[in-house]
């Protein structure tokens, strides 16, 4: 279990492991009853390592969490999976946000009544400038297809599905959850009895969320996305009980038409048996292969097929001829694209030091990135000086320092002796 000596003002870890030892009957206990972060001390990295000293063939997992950091979350994720123990996640309360996505790490996923699950796109603050923006935007847009890729995986359905119903700020109560795949049931279950998951079940600060929880949330628009793609059944997980190789050493056995108890040599001396019968069979065998086609045989069946028979030079000098059609015509489309983008720059609608930016949208869209163009305002960017400064040609330099404090300064004494 997680212990830390506070001091006072000082948070509690948000999350605490009960029943952990061996000896304990039932399943071991963990609880994840507040926000998700490494700040107050308590980090992914150490949630792991006492997860991997509990030895329990089951663990509860309870959950209520607003969520938290993302890379905290996926690794709690990943590391409730990779347990040999049977996982049964329950969500007390509210698994919102990142906390939604650990619970997905559970072999049964469980609603207790009146508790909420909410799904949303990833959040991030940045500071900086254009390109600190683009690459803020870019790892967010990474994060989304990841966490809609572990709804999908879940419930079913598609990354798109799911990152529409991110988009929207989803929140289900417990029978919508079950009812969009992301549980498995929904049960009504005693609150955990440990006095520091009663104090932590308290109602948290919703407001950086768009609404305050399923109450003020619509429906959800998501009508059943995993019908579309049925959900895969859960494949056999070893998790240390049954050997793999005693099952595959009784398969190999059965094939051999042996004892299933045989030992590994026997196993080995049945198999290269049958394999050099297998070898005999095929050298003593009388068959003759058949004749290779001719070559009007070969054209006459191109021909119904629609091909045709053409020398191996006259192939090649159509495909370099194509080729060099191709590399000539993306250059015509290049100075064709330069002369729209050059035109543009010289009306003053964009900027001579985005040219490459405009030149790689019309690569990419050449039809719509052109009306954009054309669209543009000209003269928003200036193509002269829009002013300039001169001392008068005569007379004496104006006083620009008048608006200082006229009153005399002590003067300096750097330099005296």
């Amino acid at each position: 279990m997680v212990t830390k000596n506070l001091t006072a003002g000082q948070r509690p870890p948000w999350y605490s492991i009960r029943n952990a030892a061996k000896t304990d009957d039932g399943p071991a206990e963990l609880l994840i009853y507040d926000e998700i972060d490494s700040w107050y001390g308590i980090s992914a990295e150490q949630f792991a390592r006492d997860l991997s000293a509990i030895d329990n063939d089951a663990i509860t997992v309870r959950i209520n969490s607003p969520g938290g950091s993302v890379f905290d979350g996926i690794a709690i994720l990943n590391a409730l999976r990779d347990h040999p123990a049977t996982v049964t996640v329950v969500v007390d309360s509210l698994a919102a946000s990142i906390a939604s996505v650990i619970a997905m790490a559970g072999d049964e996923i469980v609603m207790n009544r009146n508790s909420q699950l909410m799904v949303h796109n990833a959040w991030a603050v940045c500071v900086g400038d254009a390109r600190a923006m683009e690459k803020s935007a870019a790892r967010l847009a990474q994060h989304n297809s990841n966490i809609a890729q572990i709804y999908a995986d879940r419930a079913g359905g598609t990354v798109e599905d799911w990152l529409d119903v991110m988009a929207e700020e989803t929140w289900l109560l417990a029978d919508e959850a079950v009812e969009a795949g992301l549980a498995d049931r929904v049960v009504e279950l005693p609150e955990p009895d440990s006095k520091s998951a009663a104090a932590r079940a308290s109602v948290f600060d919703l407001s950086a969320f768009r609404y305050a929880g399923r109450q003020s949330a619509p429906a959800p628009r998501i009508p059943l996305v995993h019908n579309k793609t049925p959900r895969p059944e859960k494949g056999e997980v070893n998790r240390g009980k049954e050997p793999i190789v005693a099952t595959l050493n009784e398969g190999l056995a059965k094939l051999l038409g042996i004892d299933a108890d045989a030992d590994d040599e026997t196993i080995l001396s049945a198999a290269a048996e049958a394999l050099e019968e297998r070898a005999d069979d095929g050298q003593e065998s009388d068959e003759t292969p058949p004749a290779a086609p001719t070559l009007e045989q070969a054209t006459a069946a191109l021909a119904k097929a629609g091909m045709t028979v053409v020398e191996r030079a006259q192939y090649e000098a159509t495909v370099a001829a194509a080729q060099a059609g191709a590399e000539a015509r993306a250059q015509q489309l290049r100075e064709g694209d330069e002369r729209v983008v050059d035109q543009a720059i010289a009306e003053g609608k964009v900027a001579p030091a985005r040219r490459e930016h405009h030149l790689q949208a019309l690569a990419a869209d050449r039809e719509g990135h052109t009306a954009v163009l054309a669209a543009l305002a000209p003269g928003v960017v200036p193509l002269a000086e829009t002013g300039h400064s001169t001392q008068p040609a005569d007379g004496p330099v104006p006083n620009d320092l008048s608006w200082f404090d006229s009153a005399p300064t002590a003067p300096s004494s750097e330099g005296k002796e």
